[in-house]
């Protein structure tokens, strides 16, 4: 079964942290394979063997098969002799020495991606903390996975578009707001790689001036993306997760450094410097 690769390493990411937040000693998780009902444990934090490594989990099988199946967090205070659960991986969870375990299904758009877990060495109920943790950290999975999704998403549908820009007309607009949505979107993908290729794409859809560009800070250009495509100042802090008085700001000094005196001089300097689509 090939693994969800961009689930794998987000899951790695977070097991980590879902441990400092649940106060849980063991976590570990895996993603779930395109199309597959399996989901293959790989990722391991606090374990004292190789018992689940590589463990394939059936939808509806064990506790993260069935927080699978139910769509929602899931758990019992001692694993192996539970009744709320079927039993087909009892012995590698005996053999790593897990009693108490949490499973949350890791879901994107009415899609499984994964399962994150959580476990104790004692048979004892888990407690808000642990649990709600548990669900925090998965949220924040699902989170990270929505924003690459959209990422790639914008890529794949732009990639046309950096081949060939549109002359002026809808083809053109249309350009212009996928181009501030994937300027909006970068600064929240923690990847590198991904946030590199994405502002790569940016700029493929501009086309910078023989005389140069002027020098704008990242964010004087996102501000300026927006405000090409008609966003007032409140809509763009909305979009950016700014004040508006900060969107002002930005939207001043790259006023500045274009010689431009009102919000559309600013964007006709921007698109003729070739910093704009």
């Amino acid at each position: 079964m090939a693994a969800d690769a961009v689930a794998t390493a987000e899951i790695r990411g977070a097991l980590a942290g879902l441990r400092r937040a649940t106060g849980l000693p063991v976590a570990f998780g895996g993603a779930v394979g395109p199309g597959a009902a399996q989901i293959r444990i790989s990722e391991l934090s606090g374990t004292a063997t190789g018992a689940l490594r590589s463990l394939v989990v059936i939808s509806g099988t064990g506790l993260g098969g069935r927080a699978v199946a139910l769509g929602r967090a899931c758990a019992v205070p001692d694993y192996v002799g539970s009744r709320r659960i079927s039993h087909e991986y009892d012995a590698p969870v005996a053999a790593e020495g897990l009693r108490s375990v949490c499973a949350v299904p890791l879901v994107v758009r009415h899609r499984v991606r994964g399962v994150l877990y959580g476990a104790l060495r004692t048979a004892q109920p888990l407690g808000d903390r642990a649990l709600d943790g548990a669900v925090a950290a998965a949220r924040e999975v699902e989170r990270a996975l929505a924003v690459r999704d959209e990422a790639r998403g914008l890529l794949a549908a732009l990639r046309p578009a950096a081949a060939a820009v549109p002359e002026p007309g809808a083809g053109r607009e249309h350009v212009r707001e996928a181009h501030a949505a994937l300027r909006a979107l970068a600064p929240r993908i923690t990847d590198p790689d991904l946030r590199a290729e994405l502002l790569a794409a940016c700029d493929l859809l501009t086309a910078p001036s023989a005389g140069g560009s002027p020098a704008l800070a990242p964010r004087e250009l996102d501000v300026l993306t927006w405000v090409a495509t008609g966003a007032t100042n409140a809509a763009v802090a909305d979009r950016l997760g700014l004040r508006p008085e900060t969107v002002k700001g930005y939207l001043r000094a790259a006023m500045r450094k274009l010689g431009a005196h009102t919000r559309g001089e600013a964007v006709t300097a921007a698109r003729r410097a070739g910093v704009l689509p």
